[in-house]
This record gives structure tokens, C-alpha cells and sequence, in this order.
């Protein structure tokens, strides 16, 4: 996962290159629209770290609407959704105000493996040890 800091991104030269979707869009429509044919980047915004609905965007656009390109976090991301961010679909983040680079990349040195399947291994643990 890309971790960009906070002082090293500008939202506002972002936005001609990356698509920003709300987090009450109706993914189903924008993709029968063609909105997503073309795009290399999409930004799902977190208002705040209490509100999970990018996840599940994030989800959708990669296994319903096999969206192959990069997928960034923006907003109020802090380094203990990382990890979650990343297994969800998540590409990229740019980390909110006064968060550590440095410290936000050692969240994914802490966890090797996992037992359930993601969007990166949909397999659990078992079926990848068995295969």
C-alpha cells in the first residue's frame, strides 16, 4: 500500500486525475453509466475514522465492478485502519493531518498473515495451506 503523507498531497492537483466518489454514491450506477471506464484513480473520502462506508465501497469496486486501479483513502485515515484499508481494497492513503509516515508503514510489519480471505487472497488460511 502507498502511504502518502498529508503535507506531500494536494488535494486540489488530485482532482483532475483522480475520480472522488461520495460516500452515499450508488456505485451500480456510476458503473452502468461508464462513469469508472478510464479512470486510474479513485478517492473514497473517511469525514471522519468512525465512518466505515468506504470500506465497503472500496469492496465493491474491486470484486463486483473488477476496478483494477488504484483505490486511495483520504480524509481522516489514521495508521490503525491501515492494515484493514489495504485488505479491503485500498491502494493507496493519504494520512491525516500530523500522522507519521514512517510509523504508519511499520503497521504492516506487525501482521505477517491473516486467517480470513480479503480482496488481495480470498482464500482462508486453510485452503491456501491445503492447496
Amino acid at each position: 500500500m502507498k502511504i502518502i503523507a498529508n503535507t506531500a498531497y494536494s488535494a486540489q492537483a488530485e482532482a483532475g486525475k483522480a475520480l472522488q466518489i461520495a460516500n452515499d454514491a450508488d456505485l451500480g450506477a456510476l458503473a452502468a453509466s461508464g462513469a469508472l471506464d478510464g479512470i486510474a484513480c479513485i478517492e473514497l473520502q473517511f469525514p471522519k475514522f468512525t465512518d466505515g462506508r468506504a470500506y465497503t465501497q472500496a469492496l465493491l469496486l474491486r470484486r463486483r465492478y473488477q476496478f483494477a486501479g488504484d483505490i486511495r483513502a483520504t480524509g481522516d485515515v489514521l495508521i490503525d485502519q491501515l492494515v484493514h484499508m489495504h485488505r479491503s481494497g485500498f491502494s493507496s492513503a493519504v494520512l491525516a493531518e500530523g500522522v507519521d509516515p514512517a510509523a504508519a508503514q511499520r503497521q504492516f510489519e506487525r501482521f505477517s498473515a491473516f486467517y480470513q480471505g480479503d480482496v488481495l487472497e480470498p482464500r482462508p488460511l486453510f485452503a491456501r495451506e491445503a492447496a
